[in-house]
Parts: structure tokens; sequence; C-alpha cells
């Protein structure tokens, strides 16, 4: 029987992939097989993780520095993995910012609109880049790394719950679009994981005791228990699969029950 999880020949970009569920993410694609772009801002950071994977053996990886924010980056980057990888089969919308904790009434219209910026209208960006060539071959996989918050509201990080249930939509409408060629769009939507970004919700332990205290796991989640739903996307073990979201939050959405 064929692997259905196999990635052999695939090539992947992954933004945000220097560290975190990116980094996770990438590692367990390159293991599977398939090549993978490193990407964040910093250069040196991505070159560390990419010479990881390449050591370890399995897929390839180069590293491209890019900031979500700079559409002319995000081009360079997409033509660079075209010419190492000769295509982009998988992409993984996977970097986010969240410059502000705090009411909606007090965010200012510059912050607000930098989470707009790159956590949707980026992975526009990037979709409109990879996707012509997936259409043209009638394959592709692209992932867009949400989050519960864009089912729940907050009280603190309402603006940034307001971009993920955006990306949401964003899923939906491009599998609808995209379906007929072939090319899949789904989401995945973490609960709160243990990495850098979310390090402001699970530093404070009375914080984090509150967090986890309806969750049936009673635990926050770590990068790699994201990265099997992203091999499960990227793979033909998904291939009746598009315009969903897998929720992976160790049940924080449906509670503990009485």
């Amino acid at each position: 029987m064929t692997d259905p999880f196999d990635l052999a020949g695939k090539s992947a970009i992954i933004t945000g992939s220097s560290r975190g569920i990116g980094q996770a993410i990438a590692e367990q694609l390159a293991q599977r097989g398939c090549n993978v772009v490193i990407s964040s801002r910093t250069q040196e950071k991505c070159d560390e993780v990419a010479e990881a994977i390449n050591a370890r053996g399995g897929g390839n990886a180069i590293a491209v520095a890019a900031n979500i924010s700079d559409k002319a980056g995000l081009q360079a980057m997409v033509d660079k993995a075209k010419e190492a990888f000769g295509k982009v089969d998988i992409l993984v919308c996977n970097a986010a910012s969240n410059p502000y904790f705090g009411p909606m009434g007090g965010i200012t219209d510059e912050q607000f609109e930098k989470i707009l910026r790159n956590n949707v209208i980026s992975n526009h960006w990037l979709i409109q880049m990879c996707a012509p060539g997936m259409l043209e071959r009638e394959d592709g996989s692209i992932i867009i790394v949400s989050s519960i918050g864009g089912m729940t509201a907050s009280t603190t990080i309402g603006a940034y719950n307001v971009s993920k249930a955006a990306d949401f939509q964003l899923a939906r409408n491009l599998a609808a679009e995209f379906g007929p060629k072939k090319v899949r769009v789904n989401c995945i939507a973490p609960g709160l994981i243990k990495t850098d970004f979310a390090k402001a919700l699970w530093e404070n332990p009375d914080l984090l005791k509150k967090i986890v205290a309806p969750m049936p796991l009673k635990r926050i989640g770590e990068p790699d228990e994201i990265a099997g739903a992203a091999v499960f996307l990227a793979s033909p073990a998904s291939s009746y699969m598009t315009g969903q979201s897998i929720v992976v939050d160790g049940g924080a959405t449906v509670g503990a029950g009485l």
C-alpha cells in the first residue's frame, strides 16, 4: 500500500518557521521527504533551522528570510523556492503578529491595521503567489494556521481574534474557488501552545491555572502537537478535505463538563 502521509518529491513554504509551531511543522514535513523553505524575519535563525533539518536527512531545506508585511519580500521568497525546488506544492501560512493586549476600545488604528495586514492580507498575498502553479498542475495544499481565538470572544486579544476569524473565511472562499482544480485550502486552529509568541498567556502561573482549569487535558499544547495536523493536511491522507478547520486545543473549546 502507498503511504498516505508520504511527501517525497513535494516542496513546501512555511512562514514563521524558525521557531515554535512553524519550525515543528517544517521539521515534520521534512521527515516525510518534503523539501521545505524555512522563513522568518531573521536570516541567521532560518539558517540554523535549515542546517539542522539537512543534517537529519529526509527532505532538503533552504533558508529565506522574509517579513510577512513586505509583499516584494514574500514574492522574492516564493521565487527562490521555485528556483531551488522547481515548484511549490504546499503553502503553510503560519506567521502572524499581535502587537496589542487589551480591550478593543484601546487599540490604535496602526495596531489594528498591522494585525489585519500580517494575519490576513499577507496570507492572501502568499496564496496568490503560490496558487497559480498549483492550479495549473491541479495539485496543491494550502494550510492557514488560524486559532481557536477566531471562534471565541476575548477581552484582551479581540483584534487578533477578528483576524483569525477572517482566516477561516479566507480558507472557505478559496476552497470553493480552487476545488475544481484539485487544490485544497484548510485551516488549523490551535489552542494555547507553549511558544514565545503566546508567552504572555502562559508564563504567569496564576493565569495559566485559570486557562487550563476548564480544559479536559488540563494543560497547554506543544508545537509538535500541531505539526501532525499540518502533515495530515499537506499529504494525500486528506485528499477529500477542503474548506475545513481542524481544532487542536486540548479540548478548550468543548470544556471539561460537569
